[in-house]
């Protein structure tokens, strides 16, 4: 009997450490991140304005040891006035060739396991949650966007069954295309009629669903980590997503990682890994991310050139009233680094 039991805690720990998502989790992780700004390759006769996502501490990490150098002019950490999402601004005058900024953080993140829902969903305001139930630029929630919603939550009762339900169809009808520029615009009319992009487009189609269907929702925008000791992270950005669950509180979801993990671990949707995947990623993410920033259509502080900004993930800079490309590393100089210290 002895030896009987023995065999099946062997068995159930080999079957544990084979799961990607089952594995002894690492339940957190930490590091330094180093964003290095260069602008002087760009026309010295105007002023230069420069916006990053400035990440803090909340209950899933903790920021320190921030560190801010250049040769600006000034320089400042605002919050736009509708997200309260903070930024940092610096500002080089006119005929100032040199225009560099070195901005550092030590990052310590944990992993978020949220699946201990309630019984019973507690009795709610959606006014309360307006701001995270209203459309944005890119992402109607009438016309056929409400129309999919509708159809894929028939029969749904509950905030938690509806959006389960989205998650469910969002893991299964997108697809991630590495042809994709950044992380995706989020256009999502457009991502209805061919749901190929990555982590921004997959979760601005799910947030979409969500709010249409009645459901809180918003994206969370940032970066990865790195695992070594020192890594160049300047095209890690991602995105996941949180929904609210009434009488709990916030709930992340990354259907995102689930898609990318068919495309680069060569899987099918039904596969059993897949199905760990998706059951991982409802109620939990890894610690290998720190969150930089909220909000979709932002009004900058001080307020930027042209229309309102699709998100902020990447620097953000103007020369001369003029935006600059920050997906083109050829018109836009910057570095991202980790480190693991």
């Amino acid at each position: 009997m002895r030896l009987l039991n023995l065999l099946t805690v062997i068995c159930l720990f080999l079957l544990l450490m084979a799961s990607p998502a089952l594995s002894a989790p690492v339940n957190n992780h930490s590091g330094t991140i180093t964003m290095t700004i260069d602008l002087s390759a760009h026309d010295s006769t105007s002023e230069t304005e420069l916006w990053l996502p400035y990440p803090v501490s909340d209950s899933d990490q903790n920021i320190t040891d921030v560190k801010v150098s250049g040769d600006f002019a000034t320089s400042a950490v605002y919050t736009d006035k509708t997200y309260s999402t903070p930024m940092l601004y610096a500002r080089w005058d006119k005929d100032i060739v040199s225009r560099k900024l070195t901005f550092s953080f030590q990052a310590k993140r944990s992993e978020v396991i949220r699946r201990d829902f309630p019984a019973k969903e507690a009795a709610w305001d959606p006014a309360d949650y307006a701001l995270y139930l209203q459309a944005t630029k890119l992402s109607p929630i009438d016309g056929e966007v409400g129309k999919l919603a509708a159809k894929i939550t028939a029969g749904k009762k509950t905030v938690l069954e509806k959006a389960k339900a989205v998650y469910d169809w969002t893991c299964e009808n997108t697809y991630r295309d590495p042809k994709t520029r950044g992380c995706g615009s989020g256009d999502v009319c457009t991502l209805l009629a061919n749901p190929g992009g990555k982590c921004a487009d997959i979760h601005s189609v799910f947030v979409a669903l969500a709010r249409a269907t009645g459901v809180p929702a918003r994206e969370i925008f940032g970066i990865r980590m790195g695992k070594k000791d020192r890594e160049d992270v300047t095209t890690w950005q991602h995105c996941w997503a949180e929904f609210y669950l009434p009488g709990y509180g916030w709930v992340p979801v990354d259907a995102a990682d689930v898609r990318k993990a068919i495309l680069t671990e060569n899987l099918k949707l039904e596969d059993a890994k897949i199905a760990e995947y998706r059951a991982y990623f409802w109620g939990g993410i890894g610690p290998y991310r720190v969150k930089l920033s909220v909000g979709r259509d932002l009004t900058l502080n001080p307020q930027q050139p042209g229309g309102p900004v699709n998100y902020l993930m990447y620097p953000f800079a103007q020369v001369g009233g003029k935006i600059i490309d920050w997906l083109d590393p050829a018109t836009f100089k910057y570095s991202i680094i980790y480190t693991a210290k």
